[in-house]
């Protein structure tokens, strides 16, 4: 009988990637992990002494080629690489920087070339099943609403170029609020969400963003507002920042092994 056992590789051992090839190295059933990448090659060769089953640190054009399934779970400034490396070899790409990929569709349709797939894990939002399902009609609306704790956005170039100062905040402020393509623009680590959720949707053009640094939550939170034809959909996801990387959530890791699995379980449950 033919296998049906994938290959994985994970670019990236930060707070997402160390935690989801961890899982693919002692819990996946009939995926592989066969290599990792990483910026700082002394720190990943200590992560992954403490594996049960060891993989190579490899290349970027290396994990590409070794793998049928890459994960990234890189700082921008490599991605646009990596997912031509992927792509261009017609393998699957699950992406968490899903804001670096609006300026680059071409890669989409690099992909229909190929024969690649491309897929956006829900990451740390929650119900762009019903989003897609709800875009397939009419919908007028679609908005999300981002809170988190001052230092949950320190450093994004939108404050940065624009002279916001959050340190010592005592009250909600509204930092941004515009398109979602602008606000993943401004904030590349720090609202993946809205870019995913754009593209469930309506597009990252005529979806709106709100973000507000709020020190009185301890919560990365998103409410989505969705007014559609077939629905009004009204969604709030509060999540655990990662203690590695405040910037991203406990979940997202969760999400990206989620979807991992479905290209091995018999049963898929969701749109």
């Amino acid at each position: 009988m033919k296998s049906d056992r994938k290959r994985v590789a994970v670019a990236g051992l930060g707070a997402i990637g160390e935690k989801v090839a961890r899982w693919l190295d002692t819990q996946a059933e009939g995926l592989d992990l066969v290599g990792v990448s990483a910026r700082d090659r002394q720190k990943a060769e200590a992560k992954l002494a403490g594996f049960q089953h060891p993989v190579p640190l490899l290349t970027l054009d290396a994990l590409a080629e070794a793998a049928d399934i890459v994960v990234e779970c890189t700082p921008a400034a490599v991605f646009e690489d990596l997912a031509r490396s992927v792509i261009g070899r017609g393998k699957i790409f699950v992406t968490v920087s899903v804001g670096a990929l609006l300026p680059r569709m071409d890669l989409v349709d690099l992909a229909r070339e190929t024969g690649a797939r491309i897929v956006v894990p829900t990451g740390a939002l929650l119900g762009l099943d019903a989003v897609r399902a709800a875009a397939q009609g009419k919908v007028d609306r679609v908005s999300l609403v981002t809170r988190k704790p001052p230092g949950g956005l320190a450093g994004a170039p939108y404050l940065l170029r624009h002279g916001i100062e959050l340190e010592g905040l005592a009250e909600p402020l509204k930092v941004f609020e515009g398109t979602a393509r602008a606000g993943a623009e401004g904030f590349p680590a720090n609202v993946n969400v809205a870019a995913a959720l754009s593209l469930a949707g309506i597009g990252p053009d005529a979806t709106t963003l709100e973000i507000w640094a709020d020190p009185g939550v301890t919560r990365n939170t998103h409410t989505v507002i969705v007014e559609a034809e077939s629905a009004r959909l009204e969604m709030t996801i509060e999540n655990v920042p990662s203690p590695e990387n405040p910037r991203t959530g406990l979940i997202t890791p969760l999400s990206v092994i989620a979807s991992l699995r479905r290209f091995a379980d018999p049963l898929q449950v969701g749109t």
